[in-house]
């Protein structure tokens, strides 16, 4: 199963901290989510448009000092060629009519969605522990002070999160992001700053948990942090509308 590998520098240790989140899987998920973002017909895929966005987002990634499996950068080549297959000019007689060159993809991607959708229907049916225990984890209903009845709350995936923390790093001022502080980061300090925080406001935007991190190693673990709260099915994260603001609330009541 493709992770994510994430080098964390602590003082003069580094050390490899890999972070698997159940709704994230791989490449062909940030297709899916390429192809929704762009409301993309996924059986008439424009490839240039795809492939550009896709080595945008690989390019982001590794601005936030992200290692990227290999699976990701073989989907890159794999694009690369359907890309330039579809430049080519057509033979001027064609023995017999060609496959169109993203035929494969296609395939593949309907065949993942199928499974995704299937994993998604098995996760919504009602848990045993919701059922017995009363501090049951938050459900969307349950957030009345952040949504209005009519709204429904999405659950956001790992690449609406990236994108949100690409955002506010840009935003930053960049002579803030290169002070140097000396100051000794533990991911389990920043894990508690966040609960903390959460077990007082009972919900926050994304943006708001990383605000007065003015430093780039305490936004990365902070960020970092939030990823292994969603592993670790501390907290959830959520949009009231696709690609709209997203919220983070805790998984269980206080």
């Amino acid at each position: 199963m493709p992770q994510l590998i994430y080098n964390i520098m602590d003082n003069e240790q580094i050390s490899n901290y890999a972070v698997k989140l159940d709704i994230f899987e791989g490449p062909l998920d940030l297709l899916l989510y390429l192809i929704k973002k762009n409301e993309i017909d996924i059986y008439n895929i424009p490839i240039a448009l795809v492939t550009e966005q896709y080595l945008q987002y690989l390019k982001i990634i590794k601005e936030l000092n992200l290692d990227l499996a290999g699976e990701y950068l073989v989907m890159a080549a794999t694009l690369i060629h359907i890309k330039s297959r579809m430049l080519l000019p057509p033979p001027d007689e064609p023995e017999e009519e060609e496959e169109d060159p993203r035929a494969e993809l296609v395939r593949q991607l309907l065949e993942h969605k199928t499974f995704k959708e299937a994993a998604e229907n098995l996760k919504e049916r009602p848990l045993l522990e919701r059922d017995v225990f009363t501090r049951a984890a938050l459900l969307p209903e349950e957030a009345e002070k952040t949504t209005t009845e009519e709204e429904e709350l999405i659950e956001v995936s790992v690449f609406e999160l990236i994108e949100a923390f690409h955002r506010v790093v840009s935003q930053l001022d960049r002579k803030e992001l290169l002070e140097i502080d000396l100051e000794k980061l533990s991911l389990t300090d920043i894990i508690n700053e966040i609960m903390d925080q959460l077990s007082v406001t009972k919900s926050s935007t994304f943006e708001d948990l990383l605000q007065g991190k003015r430093d780039r190693r305490r936004i990365i673990y902070t960020f970092l942090a939030i990823l292994e709260l969603i592993k670790l099915r501390m907290i959830k994260a959520y949009q009231t509308s696709i690609f709209g603001v997203i919220r983070i609330f805790p998984a269980v009541e206080s």
